[in-house]
């Protein structure tokens, strides 16, 4: 799944599309209600590409998370984020049975479980195909094959001689 142009805003409900870079802002798109607006440089913009969960191995990337819930509901929608913090907890436990309790908050909990349902509403959490190995040319393909016969004219075709100019006998 593609996260790298969505974008949440601190302090701005739902998540946003980055459509332009601006001069001193940056142009988004509400996903929900379409509409554009600028986000300045003192609001703090985060690609969901770039958010990461703690676990107690390696902090997990969210997109990975996405893909567990994904595959947890069918792609159907996730729990209610406006649930008991109690229940996000036991539920996100079932998702990601490593994440690190003492780090990871029942706001980022809700926060996550919100985002999934906003993707999901609006089928943005299509798993990417994994790319297929690109067939390697043959040494034949690589060698660059001659032009036309006209190219090879005007390489080989030396230049006529220029004659020089007479010189002329000094007079003192």
């Amino acid at each position: 799944m593609v996260l790298k142009d969505i974008l949440a805003i601190s302090g701005e409900p739902g998540l946003f599309k980055f459509i332009a870079q601006g001069k001193n802002s940056m142009i988004v798109e509400h996903l929900e209600t379409k509409k554009r607006s600028s986000a300045f440089g003192s609001a703090k913009v985060s690609s969901l590409e770039e958010i990461s969960v703690y676990t107690d191995k390696e902090d997990m990337p969210l997109g990975k998370i996405f893909d567990l819930i994904y595959e947890k509901h069918s792609g159907g929608p996730a729990i209610d984020y406006k649930s008991d913090p109690e229940k996000l907890k036991v539920w996100f436990a079932e998702v990601v049975p490593e994440y690190d309790k003492d780090k990871v908050y029942p706001s980022d909990i809700k926060k996550i479980a919100h985002w999934y349902n906003i993707l999901q509403g609006l089928n943005l959490l299509v798993k990417d195909e994994p790319e297929k190995e690109a067939k390697p040319e043959s040494v034949e393909e690589n060698v660059k094959k001659p032009a036309g016969k006209k190219k090879e004219e005007a390489v080989t075709k030396e230049k006529p001689a220029v004659p020089k100019k007479a010189s002329r006998p000094k007079t003192k």
